[in-house]
């Protein structure tokens, strides 16, 4: 039917259908033939899987799609997914080469390893990692200082503002090269805990998921925004599969009522 609908302006349907051997009356047929109950619902699915992918900075790939319909009560399943994703050409974020952007200092003495490189908790908000990546704009290279609970694949901070802060602790930090005086945008989230298996991700996921995708960035501002709303979804939306493929924040949510309600029994 494709190719008959391609050629027929070139060739006509009676030429095409006796070169392949095929009634021209089966292709009419065809042509009238209402839609198929299974041609009707993947017309439905289409449109859930292409709001699905939208919704989530469209990083998703055929897997995460799948288990967000499933949270929806959408019932599909994940091969049907899969097929109907290719037909829309939709496809998850897929990480490229790594690049290597610091180099290790020769100082003499170095902060103190408090934990024995051991990153394992036992509940949210008992141990925080931090780790910094950097980010090309228009204008200037960007530091981006990324706080992580090690039980968490929260991201966190104090507010939901955007601020300019020149405190060393400020939680999220960028510091580009055309500021004076040392000044540095900074933006910060409401803390969420969770629980991951891999605290250090954060920065590979920002890469992959924000700044590869979405750039090039033209400057620290239009960064500052784009990085607000990732860290909303990433907090608030976005599936784990190191905890149980739910969002940080409701898998919080769950782990404090279970505890709440242990306790009173």
């Amino acid at each position: 039917m494709s190719f008959i609908n391609e050629h027929r302006e070139r060739f006509g349907v009676e030429p095409i259908c006796d070169t392949l051997q095929v009634a021209p009356s089966t292709y009419y047929a065809a042509l009238s033939r209402p839609a198929s109950a299974r041609q009707v619902r993947d017309s439905e699915l289409k449109v859930e899987i292409a709001r699905v992918h939208q919704e989530n900075f469209d990083v998703y790939g055929t897997e995460k799609v799948w288990k967000q319909l499933r949270r929806e009560s959408v019932e599909v399943g994940r091969d049907r997914v899969g097929r109907l994703m290719a037909e829309l050409e939709l496809e998850g974020a897929v990480r490229g080469k790594t690049w290597r952007t610091t180099i290790p200092s020769s100082v003499g003495s170095r902060p103190a390893d408090l934990v024995d490189r051991d990153f394992n908790a036992t509940a949210p908000n008992r141990l925080w990692v931090a780790d910094l990546t950097y980010v090309s704009t228009w204008v200037s290279s960007t530091r981006l200082s990324s706080p992580t609970s090690s039980v968490a694949t929260s991201l966190v901070g104090r507010s939901r503002q955007l601020c300019v802060q020149t405190s060393p602790s400020t939680p999220w930090r960028w510091r580009s090269g055309h500021e004076a005086r040392g000044t540095s945008r900074a933006w910060s989230i409401t803390p969420t805990a969770a629980s991951s298996t891999s605290p250090f991700a954060t920065p590979n996921a920002y890469k992959t998921e924000l700044i590869r995708k979405r750039g090039p960035w033209r400057s620290v501002e239009q960064l500052e925004l784009a990085t607000a709303r990732w860290v909303e979804w990433y907090n608030q939306r976005r599936l784990h599969s190191s905890i149980g493929d739910v969002p940080p924040a409701e898998f919080e949510t769950t782990y404090h009522r279970e505890r709440a309600t242990s306790v009173v029994a």
